[in-house]
């Protein structure tokens, strides 16, 4: 995989996502003694990068758990919207003039009816929680610095990305865990649910960040990126799939403290943009996610 040509610099590389980053690119991770910034302490992030000087910067680092976000709205806020400016504001600092892609999200589209499927860059965002909100908000102030300030800023939207390694919190890597602990006796063979009557475009997180690297490389300027498998699959038939890989039975029990408010009933995405321009394309079927994502439970377990 080629990467923008000089420094790539990654934020949120000890996340979820910045792991298969850095497996996948050459890239810098933002962090000072061996710990990722926090992009709200100002200076941190002023010295970071007046000591990295990336040529592009992949802007990972967020807060992402939706039930966080409206526990702690503030504090979602000042992660996703202020500290994406003050990595802006310290890259103005060094006349940065690369390519700056911030990694948003699908959720901006919040409620989309039926006949509105399968969700086009073209829809209006509609949040419905305080994260999408931020990165809303993140989104707008990117695209008014690659107006306004020398900056080549990318916006891309991913859908809901899964694979190994993913914490137990989202919800095929909490099935996983749990048909893993029931197949090595360590659990009753139940399974605590969320709805699972809702459906989701569900990608792997692999092919998401070649998504990434490629719109660093290829994406339009201004431009924002729906990144998904346009796939609408349910969360019942995945779980099946799931036990039925593992070969575990198991009892379904849906627990209503999981259920999310302001739930999307459908979600489904159109990846054409990103196809036409970068000629990206899913590689990852979503038996062999799945699977993988089990194995890596089995690795913790074992």
């Amino acid at each position: 995989m080629t990467q923008t040509n000089g420094k790539l610099l990654l934020t949120g590389a000890s996340g979820f996502v910045g792991g298969f980053v850095q497996q996948e690119a050459r890239c810098v991770p933002f962090s000072l003694n061996g710990d990722d910034v926090d992009l709200r302490n100002v200076r941190d992030t002023t010295n970071a990068i007046a000591q990295i000087r990336p040529n592009a910067v992949l802007h990972l680092a967020a807060q992402t758990f939706v039930p966080r976000s409206f526990d702690d709205p503030v504090e979602t806020f000042e992660i996703n919207f202020l500290g994406t400016y003050n990595l802006l504001a310290a890259l103005k600092k060094i006349g940065f003039a690369g390519r700056f892609l911030l990694v948003s999200t699908g959720d901006v589209y919040g409620s989309v009816a039926p006949d509105e499927l399968p969700i086009t860059e073209a829809q209006p965002p509609r949040p419905r929680n305080p994260y999408a909100v931020s990165k809303v908000a993140a989104e707008a102030l990117c695209f008014q610095w690659n107006e306004t300030a020398g900056f080549e800023t990318i916006i891309a939207r991913p859908f809901n990305h899964v694979g190994p390694g993913q914490r137990e919190d989202f919800v095929i890597s909490g099935f996983a865990k749990q048909i893993v602990a029931i197949k090595h006796g360590v659990r009753p063979a139940v399974i605590e649910t969320g709805d699972l009557d809702t459906t989701r475009d569900f990608l792997d997180v692999r092919d998401v960040v070649r998504a990434y690297l490629l719109l660093l490389e290829q994406g339009h300027a201004g431009e924002t990126y729906n990144i998904c498998s346009g796939a609408e699959r349910s969360i019942r038939a995945l779980l099946q799939k799931m036990l039925q890989l593992a070969e575990v039975d198991g009892e379904i029990k849906m627990n209503p403290t999981k259920f999310r408010p302001s739930e999307q009933r459908r979600v489904v995405g159109d990846a054409s943009k990103i196809h036409r321009h970068t000629g990206w394309q899913p590689q990852y079927s979503i038996e062999q996610t799945l699977q993988d994502t089990i194995h890596s439970w089995e690795l913790q377990t074992a």
